[in-house]
């Protein structure tokens, strides 16, 4: 299922979400610090933390999850990349002189790291349709797949969210339909988290 969907749009919202909370969580359309941070707690449980590695924040924003990683200590190599110059810019200055980090908003620079790890990058659909958002996303597993040698992972917002709190403007992913996607698709080590208290779930992919 190929998609010719044109991201121009969720640029656009990103950008304007940024302009108006510059550098924070609300920047990049999280409700606060904590959330951004129970989201990375789960996507790096596919990654090894004990050995060196290297990854690539995919729809890195302005480097948050860089921070989150250097927190964590350890030794790695980060690479961000987000559709929006702007952001990259900013993650740019922040992370100006940190020597394990860059950020790019050219896809074509990614090279192939351990790991890849994308958070929020497949909730805001906009106006697009369910079935043309779908084939954007599964298109955009196969480049995680591409990208990535020893497994990537990756979050949704929930078909089981609330009723009377789901949008038309935000996608709901069926859980059990991208965990059997992803174990038939990619890998035989597949890893559903659903347990966390947030109205997403998150998949690790381990090659």
């Amino acid at each position: 299922m190929a998609s010719d969907l044109d991201t121009g749009q969720i640029k656009d919202y990103f950008e304007g979400q940024f302009d108006r909370h510059g550098p924070t969580p609300q920047g990049v359309d999280w409700n606060s610090a904590q959330a951004q941070n129970i989201r990375f707690d789960q996507l790096v449980k596919v990654c090894d933390l004990s050995r060196p590695f290297s990854l690539i924040d995919y729809g890195c924003g302005y480097g948050a999850l860089a921070g989150y990683l250097i927190g964590k200590g350890g030794k790695f190599e980060y690479t961000g990349y987000d559709l929006s110059a702007k952001m990259v810019s900013q993650a740019q200055v922040l992370y100006q002189g940190v020597a394990n980090c860059r950020f790019t908003h050219q896809e074509s620079d990614l090279g192939i790291a351990r790991y890849t790890l994308a958070s929020g990058v497949f909730n805001k659909k906009i106006d697009t349709a369910e079935d043309e958002w779908l084939a954007y996303i599964l298109q955009t597993l196969e480049k995680f797949n591409a990208l990535s040698s020893a497994g990537f992972a990756f979050n949704l917002l929930t078909r089981y969210s609330d009723p009377g709190r789901m949008r038309p403007d935000l996608y709901y992913g069926d859980p059990g339909f991208f965990f059997t996607y992803c174990k038939q698709r990619f890998a035989r080590n597949v890893a559903l988290l659903h347990d966390y208290d947030l109205y997403d779930f998150t998949l690790l992919v381990r090659k």
